[in-house]
C-alpha cells in the first residue's frame, strides 16, 4: 500500500487529504492564516538562522508547491513578487 501525502504540507498520511496538523477536527483544511503562521514557525525551527521575514518568504515558496495552497491569492501574490 502506498502512502499518501498531505496536500497542505506533504507530511506522509495513511488516508484523507490532510494530516492531523493541517486539518481541523472535521478533517477540513485549516484557514490559510492559521496554517501559514504554524508553517512559518516550523520553518524557523528547522532553519534557526533565518530571519522571521525569510522564514515567511520560504514558507510561501513552499506553499506555492502544495496542491492545497498553490492557487490561494496570498500565495500567488507572493509568487508574483519573487
Amino acid at each position: 500500500m502506498s502512502q499518501q501525502q498531505c496536500l497542505s504540507c506533504a507530511m506522509p498520511i495513511e488516508s484523507g487529504s490532510y494530516c492531523q496538523y493541517c486539518a481541523d477536527e472535521h478533517g477540513n483544511l485549516q484557514p490559510f492564516e492559521e496554517r501559514f503562521e504554524r508553517m512559518a514557525q516550523w520553518m524557523s525551527r528547522q532553519k534557526p538562522g533565518l530571519s522571521p521575514e525569510q522564514a515567511r518568504q520560504q514558507t510561501l515558496a513552499y506553499m506555492a508547491q502544495m496542491p492545497a495552497w498553490r492557487d490561494h491569492p496570498k500565495v500567488k501574490e507572493a509568487a508574483g513578487k519573487a
